[in-house]
């Protein structure tokens, strides 16, 4: 059960609310003036550098006032709330900023390792050709979603985003079209 709310919590949900009903600037102001800089120390602890920190924090700030309609007190505190936003940014980000890191230390590993075997490019062209024989086993909307979630590693709720069904749906379908994968992929190999 969630501990009764502070004073000061109650008064920065009562400024969300402003925001979402009234898109008061005000309101923004105050809760911009008391977050914003303990939002960026906040991303200095979890290592960003100080410029990124501060324009992390004040993304955050700015999806408080596009989502401000969809915070529920019921379900968090407002500072909770504010520092998840600001989390989940941060976690966004580092994920935006893998795919270059490992594909420039990928780079620097191939330069110092040797070309692999024939029998090793040989087993990984057999793998991949029974994978894309796999996908072709599967529906249209399970073999897309393996495409997005696998190939172009995106996360479940920007597929959610990008392909407008429930978050729940994609989780199942990519759950189906797993167990069919796997199914066909025990039968071939």
């Amino acid at each position: 059960m969630k501990p009764p709310p502070t004073a000061n919590e109650e008064t920065f949900a009562a400024l969300i609310r402003r925001i979402s009903d009234d898109a008061d600037r005000a309101a923004f102001a105050e809760l911009f003036t008391h977050f914003a800089p303990r939002l960026k120390s906040y991303m200095r602890r979890l290592g960003a550098a100080d410029p990124v920190a501060e324009d992390l924090a004040q993304e955050a700030m700015f999806m408080v006032w596009r989502k401000a309609s969809m915070f529920d007190p019921a379900r968090a505190g407002a500072a909770t709330w504010i520092f998840t936003i600001a989390r989940n940014l941060r976690i966004d980000t580092l994920r935006r900023e893998r795919p270059t890191e490992a594909l420039q230390a990928e780079d620097e590993r191939t330069e110092i390792e040797t070309a692999p075997s024939a029998e090793a490019e040989l087993i990984t062209a057999e793998r991949d050709r029974a994978v894309r024989v796999a996908l072709e086993v599967l529906p249209p909307e399970q073999a897309q979603l393996v495409q997005l979630a696998f190939y172009e590693d995106r996360p479940h709720r920007e597929i959610e985003r990008v392909l407008g069904i429930p978050l729940g749906t994609v989780k199942s379908r990519l759950r189906m079209a797993m167990q069919r994968l796997r199914a066909a992929l025990e039968e071939k190999l």
